[in-house]
């Protein structure tokens, strides 16, 4: 096995589900990176059960690139693996199995791997790795990270998330908000319709004009297609309500979500909907209808990523990678997005498809893990040369 597979059966070993502590997996790394006289900062979750990580390899200098990487998991439960999702299994086909290989640890273990030649290279531009908690659950734990970062560490570096992109730059991704609906009705007996109000049936209004809603975006022209889906997308994906068949529902609760294009924004998109609320309630109190509508958002809004203020990265990037690779732009929400936010040109480059995340019998291809560890090695060589805006 290379070293990069080495240490990514290692990660891989670690449950990090994003229900889980991720500190032994930090504690592991910190205690790898000390073996080469790097050390690093915790940045702590508010509950003390997960922290982000931060360190520095080479000179306290302008310019370099941080390395970024989450390190939760998502949940295994119920899903059908062939074999422990915890356990790092060669498949004997040039793939490695195991939750995390690919989204993304496999990343995160090439990184690692570089380190031993890292610290002896002549760099003089800083290489940061910084690795994060709980992003599976709304890049929960970026934020602090980044803050700490760009306040201690470096306003200059360029940040490059290691999220599975078949090794292909990606400059742009889409927001998202994850939210949860409350409709409170009226109970009465289903015979007497008049007496109540159904929450089910003001829920299902709502829910066809989140649909409605998504399909007037387009209509309007609001497209990009350098996105798979090249729309703004509102999706409902739970929903549940009512006691009996024979009862008007007092109650229903919907949790849906919206991925919005980088040029579109979440408050734009979210008023369509809050004033449709209002036009609903309004309407039916005005039936004698009592109804109440409440919408808490699930996560903070993960913010979109803007092919813009990109140029020296995406250089960075390209230089080291094979002829032929174009922009990419994707529809599932990073932490890239948060980077670009606090002013850090930032793009989306890592092993692995994105396919795979996600699913029983994840996995990654030998393949990939090379290219990322050559990238890697390539790049770095690029560092071993003063930031040219700083001479």
């Amino acid at each position: 096995m290379s070293d990069a597979e080495q240490l990514l059966a290692r990660l891989v070993g670690f449950d990090t589900t994003s229900s889980e502590s991720n500190l032994a997996l930090v504690e592991y790394v910190e205690g790898y990176l000390a073996d080469y006289g790097i050390e690093a900062e915790r940045v702590m979750s508010p509950c003390g059960k997960k922290a982000n990580l931060i360190a520095r390899i080479g000179p306290d200098a302008p310019g370099g690139v941080m390395l970024s990487g989450h390190t939760d998991v998502v949940p295994v439960a119920g899903q059908p693996w062939s074999s422990d999702p915890f356990t790092l299994r060669d498949g004997g086909d040039g793939r490695l199995y195991g939750r995390g290989s690919c989204d993304m640890k496999g990343f995160i273990a090439c990184a690692l791997a570089k380190v031993p030649e890292w610290v002896n290279a002549p760099l003089k531009q800083p290489i940061y790795l910084g690795f994060s908690y709980d992003e599976e659950i709304g890049c929960v734990g970026a934020p602090s990270l980044i803050k700490r970062f760009y306040e201690d560490y470096s306003t200059t570096a360029h940040v490059i998330v290691g999220e599975p992109t078949d090794m292909q730059p990606v400059v742009a991704q889409k927001g998202a908000t994850n939210l949860r609906t409350t409709v409170i009705g009226r109970e009465a007996h289903s015979s007497q319709v008049n007496q109540g109000t159904s929450a089910i049936h003001v829920a299902a209004r709502l829910v066809t004009f989140i649909e409605d809603t998504m399909a007037a975006l387009v209509e309007e022209g609001r497209i990009d297609d350098a996105f798979n889906v090249p729309h703004t997308s509102l999706h409902v994906g739970k929903i549940k309500g009512g006691t009996a068949i024979n009862i008007m529902a007092r109650e229903c609760q919907f949790e849906w979500e919206i991925r919005h294009l980088p040029t579109d924004t979440f408050d734009e998109v979210y008023a369509r909907f809050e004033a449709f609320c209002k036009q609903l309630t309004d309407e039916l109190k005005a039936k004698g209808k009592h109804v109440e509508i409440d919408t808490q958002p699930l996560n903070v809004t993960v913010p979109g990523l803007a092919d813009r203020d990109n140029d020296r990265v995406l250089r960075l990037a390209k230089d080291h990678l094979p002829k032929g690779c174009g922009d990419q732009a994707v529809a599932y929400a990073t932490e890239a997005g948060q980077f670009q936010g606090q002013g850090l040109q930032t793009i989306i480059i890592g092993p692995g498809s994105i396919a795979q995340a996600h699913q029983p019998d994840e996995y990654i291809e030998r393949c990939q893990l090379e290219a990322c560890s050559a990238f890697l090695a390539d790049m770095s060589v690029a560092l071993e040369q003063p930031d040219e805006r700083h001479g």
